[in-house]
């Protein structure tokens, strides 16, 4: 089998030898004699997984002890609500950064439980840069950012330092790169990107917050439920638990996010390159002090060309190159999954195609 070169923004491309491992174990794992699948959660095969994934996740991110951190379900837009929901009481205002359409659905999804404020947004120039921080107030419930984002292609290259919780939705850019999750209350993200496949959600939550909840608020709706519960309150996503821990261990073989880093950077530079040297064939949409290293999102001169493009593109087994509906144009998602050797096939590409017309 010809493998596809995964450009898709999620679900996105997972390694292959993470694929093939769980391939080789998926009728029987470790000599249980059935998958990991049908496996109970509360088995000791099963804890041996979800133990692993957390051990790991720790060791990479470089988790300080007073930090939880919880396997959940929902995806990052249950927890637009579930953080309003947990601390944004009538006292307080949540604050937000506004950089793209998933910081939109926060604020949005933060409105219905309290007040909210937006302190700074690039939304004036199509959401093509991260905006400067004004002084942030201090009496907040928590400040509200998204530190990758997708659809525009801008990252936050530095982080505020904030003297209230802050709170990021990673779920773009997680592990791509070093972070010190001291500056952070939660960082929250979906897996479908750079943990693993769909269905888990990771969040990492200082403990001091777990006792700061909001009373009135559904059980299997608090943070400190799912902590006390080793987030085995009720059934996770055992498979999704699973193959993250592979792709973990994936990462740290690969040298741990240092080097990841590295390679992510090296990736997103063959790609920004092939458009800056494109004397305009190629347009890039995010400011080039705001540029992602994981989503590069670009236009061509119409929307026949992009078609074009897309269709040869798909001809060559790249897929997952068209924008997303609102901006149009094009996005290649790199996540770490994704090659230098992917990313240099799609610059070759790119100069053929403008060759060519």
């Amino acid at each position: 089998m010809v493998r596809t070169t995964n450009f898709n923004a999620g679900p996105a491309a997972l390694p292959l030898e993470v694929l093939q491992k769980a391939q080789n174990e998926f009728v029987d794992f470790n000599g249980a004699g059935m998958s990991v699948m049908e496996l109970s959660h509360r088995s000791k095969e099963y804890d041996a997984v979800h133990q692993k994934a957390k051990a790991l996740l720790k060791e990479l991110m470089e988790i300080p002890d007073d930090y939880e951190i919880l396997f959940l379900q929902g995806g990052a837009s249950l927890q637009f609500s579930m953080i309003p929901m947990n601390f944004l009481s009538k006292e307080k205002t949540a604050h937000f950064i506004m950089t793209g359409a998933w910081s939109e659905k926060a604020l949005a999804e933060a409105k219905l439980f309290g007040s909210t404020s937006v302190i700074a947004t690039s939304e004036d120039d199509t959401y093509k840069y991260i905006p400067d921080i004004p002084e942030i107030p201090a009496d907040g419930a928590y400040l509200h950012l998204t530190s990758n984002n997708t659809i525009f292609g801008t990252q936050w290259q530095q982080f505020p330092d904030s003297p209230i919780p802050l709170v990021a939705d990673m779920s773009s850019d997680i592990l791509s790169r070093k972070i010190d999750v001291s500056k952070f209350g939660i960082i929250y993200a979906g897996a479908q990107k750079n943990l693993g496949p769909s269905g888990v959600t990771v969040v990492i939550i200082k403990k001091d917050l777990l006792s700061k909840e909001n009373e009135q608020v559904a059980k299997i709706l608090k943070y400190s439920t799912h902590a006390k519960a080793n987030s085995l309150y009720n059934t996770p996503p055992t498979f999704a638990i699973y193959m993250l821990s592979l792709v973990l261990e994936w990462l740290k073989e690969k040298g741990g996010v240092a080097e990841i880093e590295k390679r992510n950077r090296k990736k997103a530079g063959i790609l920004y390159r092939a458009i800056d040297e494109s004397g305009g064939f190629y347009k890039g949409h995010a400011r080039e002090d705001s540029r992602s290293n994981m989503n590069v999102t670009f236009t061509l001169k119409n929307d026949e060309l992009t078609k074009a493009f897309i269709a040869k593109a798909k001809e060559e087994r790249m897929s997952g190159l068209g924008g997303h509906r609102s901006v149009g144009g094009c996005r290649a998602s790199i996540y770490n999954a994704v090659s230098v050797e992917d990313c240099e096939k799609l610059a070759a590409f790119m100069k053929t195609f403008r060759e060519e017309h």
